[in-house]
């Protein structure tokens, strides 16, 4: 489904760095394999049902009709601004929810920034919001860095350029139109740059960057940029701690430098969630000697600082400062002096401490001479030194010339060649080469005058997180340059000869920028192109926006194909950057063809809103698929991701793969007969938490969350369920009975309950349940557990039985003046009586009244009732169902005939409506549960983070991402073969880490002296010359005979069609049917009219008896 995928769980980030998927149902189960994992990733989550619009979402997010002109205030970003023209539009008035302008006194919006504040937290979002930006130079990577900032939620964005919109701008300046050539490009493009966000005022300015007006910005963005220019603005910005940051494009290449002064303080390097662990033992010593219950490896580093809480005896551990470790094990580390500490008694929890660091910057000035690079690709190792002189020779070019080197202009590049040849007899000794490598600065020199969407794409994105970087002191910054080349992407053969001057040169139309790169005879193969994008949400929206900078499917026989499912909620807005408020509830698909159509009216693009799957394949049937030149994916969920791949490795298309989850993210490419695919490989599956800690051992929130979250379905969605279920299904209750262990008497008193002991009749009755139910969870349930295990109890080795994981838990009294226990009662009887169909009430006054008529029960524990205490004991326990009991039940319940007119309403878990009492209710039981075990409780946000399993965020990684996917995209359309020309790649912003490797390739498999890989297949007729359709006799001759392949067992999808060890009675009667006849009946299933073709797989013995691996088979039967 395209339905968001979910989780929020540390192993989400180990996932992208091993990563492994099973293979396509076409490939035999005996070919999976393992392999070591490098520069891969991907996001794997777990589906979750499509959300529907929801009605907070609509009220918050609907645009109003009248408008604001925002006060001065609002708007400045310096005091002398009357040097140049300065424009800014009205932006449409704040929503209900009470819109602010960002600024020190502003509240988040967290309904629009909560998966951008799953990756930054609340304070680095404050921060941000006092922060006025500067972009100057509004060509392809100036628009490209400025969406991203006003995305992200700054103070306020300034654009500035001196310069007119030319048709070499249109390749990758996606708010420029053919229109507005000759216009200002500030200008042209500030309203709409406006429109990402109401919260961020955008001005446009034409004038000086006087030293006047750059003093009141906090970071100021260069591009299009002088040297000299960019050496004056450093030198001023330096002196007055005004954070810089520096980018360029040229063609295939990038380039960037951060200065952000003497002395920047960085509160978090990596932007991970801080590790914890829990203490069995504490040495006294010095150092002393810390160890961790060997339930799972502590994860900490050497250099690392922990503090210390609920530690017993060595109670100086928990009032003393964060203390630095060595880590001297997996389970150990050693910690400082401890000797005059008291004597550990036990217990204690140990938590990562992020320490500040302090960064100190050199000038661009200094930094020319003295650089330092952060590599993108360790196989291009001496790259950035050679890239950091043939910028600069690039920058003496066009000061002595006016212009850059034209396209494949051999007098130019030789004229650069030898500047930089200059440059590095010149270069101090760390700089100066031993040997330039003349090829790629003349490649440079060529490409000088190329503007390509997707690179700007990427050192956009990446420019864009180092000025949130620079604002909000979160996450490593870029120290100090970054260099990048995409030369893989040239064609791979004949290069002189396809890329002659003439070829590459200007043709006055709004490709220039990227013909001046490839050239215009794949120009027009670009436009000629058929590609199917599969998901229109962050990834959707940028692959769309690159498409249509690139011209794919623009040119006559081209087409873009899109669908996704979904419509658009208002936390898309924050990174879904084609969507605006007043597009929320319409379909993401619709939306985005538009809004692309806006910036490419030449697009040829048809949305859908089909999920991909086996439902939709009489949609995109054989004939689509073979119309395509190829598959792109912006899928979030991993079901959906490898149907796609399977279905991309039967119709041999290539596959453009790609995830994010935070900072990181992932690029993958499938090449037919060429790399392995997506589903090639297998993740090990995700640690779950056991039931037994969950009912009766929790010792963490986000256990108390999970159990909530349980609570949730089980309360208010599965029981409603069952009951309709029985009243509208004949045969729910034989089901039933055969579902395994105790199910069968869970769910008819499941039933049972919601029919006759706990229906409500009034609203009344409701707030009743809620209040029992508190008392059952919160009270009993507790004190029944401490009446089995007293908090004294030792075990039979004689440790305490409440110790290590185990916390032991106290009894909770109801209190009617208590917030919490006011909010559980308000969310769970609502939502009760949302099932029944009565209306409830937020009236926490009214609620209170009812609650004081309550009648709670009083309750014993009880001796004999068992409680286990491992998911080992619970599956050792005696499971047989109480037939007695189940046949009361059954005798007890009303009949289906009696509740004809009634119908409960389940209740769909949705954690984007503040309004429905989901996350009210979910917040209020976990937090209630925690309290019982002493365990800290979680807000409102990180609550949603974790029990709505939401994925973190954030427009630069997806704006990056996407540019490498459509680097990616130029290999596929020339047809590159080799495999070392292509890259799979993993990156990090916050660290910043950038991993590329070549993919890999198929693996290659045998039979006889016949090499096959997974794009292989056998290709067999089913209609035979006379018309008749191949008997299952024929097909098993056919094997033998053509292939000397003896079948033992031969399926379609899960159907098995014949056996060696098939009765013979049954043998007889199939071997003279027709193959498709057997699987209708096998199957029970029709074959659609749109099926071409069956794909069945084999298990075969070669002519010595021996079984032998093959490729499935492809049996055409149309």
């Amino acid at each position: 489904e395209l339905a968001a995928a979910q989780t929020g769980s540390a192993a989400a980030s180990r996932r992208f760095l091993f990563r492994a998927r099973p293979p396509p149902s076409c490939v035999s189960a005996g070919r999976r394999r393992k392999r070591q994992q490098t520069g891969r990733a991907v996001t794997r989550q777990q589906q979750r049902p499509r959300r529907g619009p929801d009605t907070a979402s609509l009220m918050s997010s609907s645009p109003l009709s009248k408008k604001r002109r925002l006060s001065e205030s609002e708007t400045k970003t310096g005091s002398n601004c009357s040097s140049g023209k300065s424009v800014q539009t009205d932006l449409r008035e704040a929503p209900a929810n009470g819109m602010a302008k960002n600024g020190s006194e502003a509240d988040i919006d967290e309904g629009l920034y909560s998966r951008q504040l799953y990756v930054l937290g609340h304070e680095a979002m404050k921060r941000m919001q006092n922060a006025n930006i500067l972009v100057s130079g509004l060509r392809g990577l100036g628009v490209e860095i400025a969406k991203n900032i006003i995305l992200g939620g700054v103070k306020s964005v300034t654009v500035h350029d001196q310069g007119v919109a030319e048709w070499s701008d249109l390749s990758s300046q996606f708010y420029l139109h053919e229109e507005d050539l000759g216009k200002n490009r500030a200008e042209v493009s500030q309203p709409r740059l406006a429109e990402l966000n109401s919260y961020v005022p955008v001005t446009a300015y034409t004038g000086p960057l006087s030293k006047d007006f750059l003093g009141s910005f906090q970071v100021v963005v260069l591009t299009n940029c002088p040297l000299e220019e960019q050496l004056r603005i450093s030198d001023f910005c330096h002196s007055q701690d005004i954070k810089l940051v520096v980018a360029d494009t040229k063609g295939l290449f990038g380039q960037l430098f951060c200065d952000f002064g003497d002395e920047m303080i960085v509160t978090d390097t990596n932007g991970e969630q801080p590790l914890s662990a829990m203490v069995s033992m504490i040495t006294k010593g010095c150092p002393g000697e810390v160890t961790c219950l060997d339930e799972a490896r502590h994860g900490f580093e050497s250099g690392d600082f922990v503090s210390f809480t609920e530690v017993e005896g060595m109670t100086e551990l928990n009032s003393s400062e964060p203390m630095e470790i060595k880590v001297l094990g997996p389970y150990t580390f050693s910690i400082g002096d401890t000797s005059s500490f008291s004597d550990y008694v036990r217990g204690g929890i140990v938590t990562q401490v992020k320490m500040p660091k302090k960064i100190s910057f050199k000038s661009l000035r200094c930094s020319l001479q003295e650089p330092e690079f952060i590599l993108t690709d360790f196989g291009k190792f001496d790259r950035p030194a050679q890239l950091h002189l043939g910028f600069q020779a690039l920058h003496e070019f066009h000061k002595k010339h006016g212009h850059f080197p034209k396209p494949r202009n051999q007098a130019d590049a030789a004229e650069v060649l030898a500047l930089t040849k200059e440059l590095n007899e010149q270069a101090p000794p760390l700089l100066k080469q031993e040997q330039l490598n003349e090829d790629v600065i003349k490649e440079l020199a060529f490409q000088a005058t190329g503007d390509l969407a997707p690179v700007n794409a990427f050192v956009g994105g990446l420019a864009a997180q180092e000025v949130m970087k620079a604002c909000s002191g979160k996450f490593m910054p870029v120290t100090q340059w970054l260099y990048f080349d995409a030369l893989e992407c040239l064609p791979e053969e004949n290069k002189d000869a396809l890329l002659t001057e003439e070829n590459c040169s200007p043709k006055h139309c709004r490709y220039d920028g990227q013909i001046a790169v490839f050239g215009s005879d794949l120009q027009a193969k670009l436009g000629q192109q058929k590609y199917f994008l599969v998901g229109a949400g962050a990834i959707g929206c940028e692959l769309l926006k690159n498409f249509a900078m690139i011209g794919l499917g623009c040119g006559q026989g081209g087409e873009i194909v899109v669908t996704d499912m979904d419509t658009i909620e208002k936390s898309n807005l924050n990174r879904q950057f084609l969507f605006r408020p007043w597009d929320v509830t319409k379909m993401k698909s619709d939306t985005a063809a538009a809004a692309v159509k806006e910036m490419n009216p030449h697009i040829n693009i048809v949305s859908h809103q089909d999920r991909v799957g086996p439902d939709t394949e009489r949609v995109y049937d054989d004939d689509f698929f073979e119309n395509l030149d190829g598959v792109a994916n912006a899928l979030d969920n991993v079901d959906a991701r490898m149907y796609m791949d399977r279905r991309c490795v039967y119709y041999r298309k290539p596959l453009l793969e790609s995830g994010t989850l935070g900072t990181k993210g992932n690029i993958q490419v499938v090449i037919p007969f060429l790399t392995e695919s997506y589903s090639s490989s297998q993740d090990p599956p995700e640690k779950s938490i056991p039931i037994c800690t969950l009912k009766n051992f929790p010792n963490a929130i986000e256990h108390t969350l999970q159990w909530a979250r349980d609570e949730f379905e089980g309360l208010f969605k599965q029981p409603a369920e069952n009951v309709n279920q029985y009243i509208t299904d004949a045969k729910f209750m034989e089901r039933t009975q055969k579902l395994p262990g105790t199910q069968p008497l869970e769910v008819l008193e499941a039933v049972y309950k919601s029919l006759v002991t706990d229906r409500p009749k009034t609203w009344a009755d409701c707030i009743a349940w809620a209040c029992n139910h508190w008392h059952t969870q919160y009270c009993n349930n507790i004190r029944q557990l401490l009446h089995n295990f007293p908090p004294n109890q030792k075990t039979n080795s004689g440790t305490l039985f409440w110790s290590g994981p185990k916390r032991c838990p106290h009894p909770l009294t109801f209190d009617i003046d208590n917030p919490l226990h006011m909010d559980y009662v308000v969310a769970a009887a609502n939502l009760f009586a949302q099932t029944y169909g009565i209306v409830g009430t937020r009236d926490r006054a009214a609620i209170a009244e009812l609650l004081r008529q309550v009648q709670v029960p009083e309750f014993t524990p009880k001796s004999g009732v068992r409680i286990h205490i491992s998911d080992q004991e619970l599956q050792n326990a005696n499971a047989s169902v109480d037939d007695s009991r189940l046949e009361e039940l059954k005798s007890s319940l009303p009949s289906p005939q009696q509740l004809q007119d009634f119908r409960m309403f389940p209740v769909d878990f949705e954690k984007d409506d503040d309004t429905n009492f989901h996350m009210d209710f979910i917040v209020a039981a976990s937090n209630l549960r925690a309290e019982n075990y002493d365990i800290p409780p979680a807000d409102r946000h990180k609550s949603k983070l974790i029990a709505g399993k939401i994925i973190p965020a954030i427009a630069t990684t997806t704006a990056a991402v996407v540019g490498l996917v459509c680097l990616e995209l130029y290999k596929v359309i020339q047809g590159h073969r080799q495999l070392e020309s292509y890259k799979n790649g993993f990156l990090n912003l916050a660290l910043p880490f950038f991993a590329f490797s070549e993919p890999v390739a198929c693996p290659k498999n045998k039979y006889y002296n016949t090499e096959w890989t997974l794009w292989d297949r056998f290709e067999v007729q089913g209609i035979q010359p006379d018309g008749q359709e191949m008997t299952l006799r024929e097909f098993l001759a056919y094997f033998k005979k053509e292939h000397k392949l003896e079948i033992t067992m031969l399926s379609q999808g899960v159907s098995m069609l014949y056996s060696f060890f098939m009765q013979p009675a049954k043998l007889k009667e199939r071997h003279d049917q027709p193959m498709t006849e057997i699987v209708t009946r096998v199957s029970k299933k029709k074959i659609g009219r749109h099926v071409k073709a069956l794909v069945f797989e084999l298990c075969c013995n070669d002519d010595s008896g021996d079984d032998t691996e093959v490729p499935y088979v492809r049996y055409t039967i149309r």
